[in-house]
């Protein structure tokens, strides 16, 4: 069983100095375990005849869905979330902190590993069908993504991760990047942004092992889709990993903004978990969205 955790947006792009298991999502940061290394922005991409990108080493035909611009195209490679010192960086290294200090695994090493350097080009299918997201969704459109052709784009999330890094064998882990969206720029929108996310599955025993009489609970049962849970999963285990999953990102929130943080939660839908939440953070009088999170849909972890 897994949960999943994210900030949604985490910061405005800025050129200046962010199995039987059970599953939940979301959280970001800095990597130890980087899968792959920056690229200079000076030859992030280059474009040699009118039906070919060449982008990050790697050349992409173009065809009826290539939208990408040249401008955005420039943003790739930037990697603003590891330049040492920059905003974003400074958010990641702290909420890396956070985590290797607070969550160490049983051999006392920490229990999350980081990925910060996985390429922003991504698959169709890594970045939508992998996370469950029907063809026809609205979040697969032309207007809303940039895509270098049908099969490739720009990941618009850094859930386009999660697949390949729980099929890789990890159990937790933390996930930052650039991500892109067609979006008008406004004063909390712009096309090149930065999430982190955090995934962390549960076995029976690690969920169970401390709760009194423990040993008789399950995590899967054959049973009904509710509005608070998965027709697999038992309402036990969803209540503990629901609690955990908030727990969690309160203490991550408090860490970040200090003590005294008023936080309230919102029901809200996510393709790819269930039941999913946003948090909320009152600022300034006003309450303002900073992650979302929920239990991973299980079809995720079984596939």
């Amino acid at each position: 069983m897994a949960m999943l955790w994210k900030f949604i947006r985490v910061a405005k792009y800025s050129k200046t100095a962010l199995s039987p298991k059970l599953k939940v999502r979301g959280i970001p940061t800095h990597s130890r375990h980087s899968s792959s290394k920056s690229v200079p922005s000076d030859f992030a991409a280059n474009t040699p005849c009118s039906n070919t990108v060449e982008l990050l080493g790697k050349a992409y035909p173009q065809d009826d869905y290539s939208n990408v611009t040249e401008k955005i195209l420039s943003k790739v490679g930037k990697n603003l979330h590891n330049k040492k010192h920059h905003p974003l960086w400074l958010i990641k290294e702290q909420v890396k902190d956070h985590f290797y200090k607070q969550y160490i695994g049983r051999r006392g090493t920490p229990l999350f590993s980081v990925y910060d350097g996985l390429s922003p080009v991504v698959t169709v299918q890594q970045n939508f069908d992998s996370l469950l997201i029907p063809q026809n969704h609205v979040s697969r459109r032309k207007e809303d993504n940039y895509y270098l052709n049908r099969d490739h784009m720009l990941r618009a999330h850094t859930s386009a991760h999660q697949w390949d890094l729980i099929h890789s064998g990890l159990d937790a882990f933390l996930a930052v990047g650039d991500v892109y969206r067609r979006d008008t720029v406004d004063n909390t929108h712009y096309p090149v942004f930065h999430q982190m996310e955090g995934v962390r599955l549960f076995s029976c025993h690690e969920l169970f092992s401390n709760i009194k009489d423990g040993e008789g609970l399950q995590l899967f049962e054959q049973g009904h889709r509710t509005a608070h849970k998965q027709e697999c999963h038992t309402m036990e285990a969803e209540r503990l990993v629901e609690f955990n999953l908030k727990q969690v990102l309160t203490k991550l929130m408090t860490h970040i903004f200090g003590d005294g943080l008023q936080v309230r939660w919102v029901d809200c839908y996510f393709p790819f978990t269930h039941p999913s939440f946003e948090m909320e953070i009152n600022f300034q009088g006003e309450w303002m969205e900073v992650l979302g999170c929920g239990v991973m849909e299980q079809q995720l972890v079984n596939s």
